[in-house]
């Protein structure tokens, strides 16, 4: 079924508070920065995240104490402003003593948007402080009750944890039936994959974890004995569960086709229909072994369509250690594109969607490849930094051995700088993270990364984990006129979310894609909204949204600027005021 609605300036109430465009006068003064360029600016501390992650010791003895953990942006209590969850891990010493056990003596953190460029921790009261080894996150509404449900993800068995409504949560994974029993589970992805209104899960596993119990066997890296990292270590099954529409879940991984049978180190996994037929596919970034691309076809059942449709391996036809999943339409051709980051020493990949069942490495070519080589990358998104219409790319990095610091002809260290690369032409990415405000500020071993217009300005803001230190949390402060448009989809026959829904901006000359999701980047969960920069466009032509039901929506005549709440069969709908602020510095 296919619906057109015409809207001129139908705001949702409360995104009437919000200016049509930050202005930051100063900016070029103080920075001597060409007005455009993107810029950020730290302000975690000042906003109150401050709270510290740990994985293992400082000094690592074993591959689990390296991986870091990710976060999730959603909006726990509708209030219109994104929250803010850290996974956090812990230490061998807690592994060894509560293998299982029920609390570790580190926490994950639930920092509330207070709405005026502040956050206020609400771990303990909400629930969800977890007490466990954690690793990843991912949050979406499973029971379509209205409130955005979380799943964290954990060395042992995993929370699910049901929003109650009143701020707080309860942990019913075991009734549900996803704890998952004691393994290392990673990435985890929510998706509709039958199309029957609810949200299933899929989730990634690294490796078995009792091998971390044990002495670890050392390897010799750059000529240092250094632990030894995946290989020849027993992997572990991911495991996919269907929603059984009663709040429990079915584990169906045999049955669907997706069983991991080579037990490969999966990290992140991400639904998305690659094929364009409405069905949601699943991509898994496995760690030195190739990467699954399971294609639904139908029936509850995938086939695994990797190696056939280039996506198992970069152009030099080797496994690569891919641990980030960035998923997008760069080149704005209707089809969604697949970029891994990797080990150091090795070029991040770009995997360009032809729209015929084949993906091309175009690293080289569209000038990712070179300028990635000495970084060891993480978590990683496509988002529209300067709001020009053409999707840029960051990506957090560090590495894994402490004791690449002793090795004089490494370019890079154990902390790493995020990379920002710039869409500066069709298909052509440059480097300019120096350049964006990033140079001053101090560098960790970053891991799990995620973006959210956080203080609802119209701009992209980012924030990552560090190994043994406070997330960093980026305001976007490009000074631009370039316009902008959100779009927050609220499903009736699909799921509550909206999640899997694709939608296509037309505004003149200017066609682009985007697609609802829950699970990507690294371990983690970017901001569930639809944000597309516009350039100069002040308003948008046409926007369609074909649901995950199958149903079309067509909206004409939008304004810029502005935060819309889109729901299927209805268009534009109306919801309570809500606090946003214009100046978000604390």
């Amino acid at each position: 079924m296919k619906r057109a609605f015409k809207t001129t300036l139908l705001l949702v109430p409360w995104i009437a508070l919000v200016a049509t465009q930050k202005s930051h006068p100063t900016t070029e003064k103080a920075t001597g920065k060409l007005k455009g360029e993107i810029q950020f600016r730290e302000v975690g501390s000042k906003a109150g995240v401050r709270g510290v992650t740990v994985c293992g010791k400082a000094g690592k003895s074993a591959v689990i104490e390296a991986n870091g953990s990710g976060l999730c942006w959603f909006d726990y209590n509708n209030d219109g402003l994104l929250d803010l969850y850290i996974v956090n891990g812990s230490t061998l010493e807690y592994l060894k003593a509560n293998g299982s056990g029920p609390r570790s003596s580190y926490h994950n953190y639930l920092y509330k948007n207070n709405g005026n460029g502040t956050f206020t921790e609400v771990t303990e009261t909400a629930g969800v402080a977890g007490f466990r080894w954690g690793t990843g996150c991912a949050a979406a509404d499973y029971d379509n009750d209205g409130f955005v449900d979380l799943f964290v993800t954990n060395v042992g068995e995993c929370f699910l944890y049901k929003n109650n409504g009143d701020g707080t949560f309860t942990d019913i994974a075991r009734k549900a039936g996803v704890a998952g029993g004691f393994n290392w589970h990673t990435g985890a992805a929510f998706g509709d994959y039958d199309g029957d209104g609810f949200l299933d899960l899929y989730v990634a596993a690294y490796l078995e974890p009792s091998q971390m119990l044990e002495p670890q066997k050392k390897c010799v890296w750059r000529g240092m004995q250094v632990y030894c990292g995946p290989t020849g270590l027993k992997g572990a099954p991911d495991a996919l569960y269907r929603n059984n529409r009663d709040g429990t879940f079915s584990n169906v991984t045999r049955e669907a086709g997706v069983e991991d049978r080579d037990l490969l180190n999966g990290f992140t996994a991400s639904f998305e229909d690659f094929d364009n037929d409405g069905k949601l596919d699943i991509f898994v970034a496995n760690d030195l072994g190739r990467n699954y691309l399971y294609r639904n076809v139908g029936n509850g059942k995938f086939e695994e369509v990797g190696e056939l449709w280039g996506v198992a391996y970069p152009i030099e036809a080797r496994a690569q250690a891919n641990m980030g999943v960035a998923i997008g339409d760069y080149d704005r051709n209707g089809t969604m594109d697949i970029f891994v980051t990797t080990f150091s020493h090795d070029h991040y990949t770009l995997y360009k969607n032809t729209g015929n069942h084949i993906f091309i490495d175009v690293s080289t070519e569209t000038g990712i490849g070179l300028p990635t080589y000495p970084f060891l990358g993480w978590g990683t998104f496509f988002a529209d930094l300067d709001n020009d219409g053409w999707l840029d790319l960051f990506i957090t990095n560090g590495h894994v051995y402490p004791e690449v610091d002793q090795v004089g002809e490494f370019k890079e260290g154990f902390a790493q700088r995020p990379l920002v690369f710039r869409q500066s032409g069709p298909g052509l990415f440059t480097e300019v993270g120096m350049g964006t405000g990033l140079a001053g500020m101090r560098t960790y071993s970053s891991r799990g990364a995620a973006y959210a217009d956080f203080d609802n300005d119209g701009d992209i803001d980012v924030v990552y984990t560090n190994l043994e230190a406070p997330p960093t949390l980026l305001e976007n402060i490009t000074n631009s006129s370039n316009h902008w448009i959100t779009i927050k989809t609220v499903g009736t026959r699909s799921n509550r979310d909206g999640i899997g829904s694709r939608l296509k901006l037309k505004a003149g000359d200017l066609i682009q894609y985007a697609t609802v999701r829950s699970g990507e980047s690294y371990l983690s969960g970017n901001d569930p909204r639809i944000h597309y920069g516009l350039g100069h466009k002040s308003e948008i032509d046409e926007l369609e949204i074909r649901w995950p039901s199958g149903e079309m929506d067509t909206l004409r005549k939008i304004q810029s600027d502005q935060i819309l709440i889109v729901q299927e069969g209805k268009g534009i709908i109306q919801t309570p005021a809500s606090r946003v602020h214009k100046n978000s510095s604390p």
